[in-house]
């Protein structure tokens, strides 16, 4: 990956990291720190997928 498509990509990332964590968190009826831990890891892993997913279609 280059230096100019590496920002892109992380604010992608970071896009679909902060929609999904806010959508957890809005699912969520009680928030402890273990909860955010979990819920926070679970976003990560997502928006990866997502982002993947994203690139299978496009072929970008």
């Amino acid at each position: 990956m280059r230096p100019r498509t590496a920002l892109p990509v992380l604010g992608e990332y970071l896009a679909w990291w902060t929609a999904l964590a806010l959508l957890w968190l809005v699912l969520v009826s009680t928030v402890d720190v273990l909860e955010l831990v979990v819920g926070a890891g679970t976003a990560a892993l997502a928006a990866l997928a997502a982002r993947a997913a994203r690139r299978a279609v496009t072929g970008r």
